[in-house]
């Protein structure tokens, strides 16, 4: 039976992860992140998962431990945070290039410095080429139903992936908000249980796990694991189907919101969506044509299909809470401008910088971008393509 309840989007994954029942969980804690491996434990000692917990002394051991229970055929979670996830970095990508699909819930904070630990996107951004599948949330209903949805994707024979469940530390992670939990049987049975096809610990199968590869033979290593990338569109959208039956709640690779007939948009990723949506609304009710596109998955990127989605805008503000350093803007403006050229679209774009470190943005923020988009799509962009927004003087 289905159960509402008010609860904090650590919660929402805690409890996600108990209906899950991982067989391992290496993990370290970090803020804002912490919260997760504590729940799983508490369940561990309670009797509520058969989950074999694995304490750690780092953040690289854990994803250490990590490939080593994957490999070994055991389907395999873990979190981190900001600097953790940065101290993964060697081992994110032998898990991405040894097709190990281990699911790690990412809590969105920024790397140092200056040293903070607020939300912002710099974390999972920096290993956007890692060969990870990204999702993220804007509530915890969301985060709670992308984990559900996570194993099945990550999984798939044809993908054979790891995946980071993505959402902003604190805002989302701390904050109570109301969410219906499926039934734990219903969950159990859409999950499915974890038959993986070659493993190390399989009877009489001898394999070798993250062997060197020479000149000859690693290009081609590199290609079939892109193809795992291009194959997870499909299953993305095909999960999110059977999802849909089971929940009624139906999830793509973005949210359209007042999109369709819009103007004017924001594309933007995570918890300031919902801003977003109150400043549109507000926009609406004056005759301007407002709209969202906020993106749920960015990794495989979506970029013929959003361009597609942004076609009929006359002037598109691409928001990023997170800055590449690139004297361009941010990850998710390089990407979809030039998804938008590749693809003909002819709106007007710029890039803004958001939210860092936390950073509050307010509606009246919002209506302040959609002015400047009008001003745009009359008189052309006269100023920088690539600015901050709510940046101190």
């Amino acid at each position: 039976m289905r159960i509402k309840n008010r609860m904090s989007g650590n919660e929402a994954l805690g409890q996600a992860i108990r209906q899950i029942n991982p067989d391992v969980m290496p993990a370290f804690p970090i803020t804002p992140s912490t919260e997760i491996p504590q729940f799983v434990s508490n369940m561990i000692a309670n009797g509520e998962v058969t989950t074999h917990f694995i304490p750690v002394e780092s953040e690289h051991s854990a994803m250490s431990a990590a490939l080593g229970s994957e490999a070994a055929g055991c389907r395999t979670m873990t979190a981190t945070s900001s600097c953790g996830l940065a101290l993964m970095w060697e081992e994110l990508y032998v898990a991405a290039s040894s097709r190990l699909p281990i699911a790690m819930c990412v809590v969105n904070r920024g790397l140092t410095g200056p040293l903070n630990i607020n939300a912002e996107h710099s974390d999972s951004m920096g290993a956007r080429d890692s060969g990870w599948i990204q999702i993220y949330a804007e509530n915890n209903q969301e985060v709670y139903d992308n984990m559900l949805q996570a194993h099945r994707i990550c999984e798939h024979e044809s993908v054979r992936l790891p995946i980071m469940i993505c959402q902003d530390g604190f805002i989302t992670s701390h904050a109570v908000q109301n969410i219906v939990l499926e039934d734990d049987a219903d969950v159990k049975a859409f999950v499915g249980e974890y038959k993986p096809e070659h493993y190390l610990l399989k009877a009489n199968e001898t394999m070798a796990l993250g062997p060197y590869a020479n000149s000859p033979y690693c290009m081609e290593a590199k290609r079939a694991q892109a193809e795992g990338m291009i194959q997870a569109k499909k299953v993305i959208l095909d999960v999110a189907k059977d999802f849909e039956k089971m929940t009624g709640r139906k999830y793509g690779f973005f949210e359209e919101y007042k999109l369709a007939d819009a103007d004017y948009a924001v594309v933007a990723i995570g918890s300031a969506a919902g801003t977003m949506k109150d400043a549109i609304d507000k926009l609406r009710e004056k005759g301007v044509k407002a709209g969202l596109l906020k993106v749920r998955v960015f990794r495989p990127f979506p970029g013929e299909e959003m361009a597609k989605a942004l076609e009929n805008c006359k002037a598109v503000a691409v928001m990023d809470r997170c800055e590449s350093y690139s004297t361009q803007g941010g990850p998710l403006g390089a990407e979809l401008m030039s998804a938008m050229y590749r693809n003909k679209n002819k709106a007007e774009a710029i890039n803004i910088v958001y939210g860092l470190s936390g950073r509050d943005v307010t509606v009246s923020d919002v209506e302040g971008v959609f002015e400047r988009l009008a001003d745009i799509a009359k008189n052309g962009v006269k100023d920088k393509q690539y600015t901050y927004l709510g940046l101190r003087g």
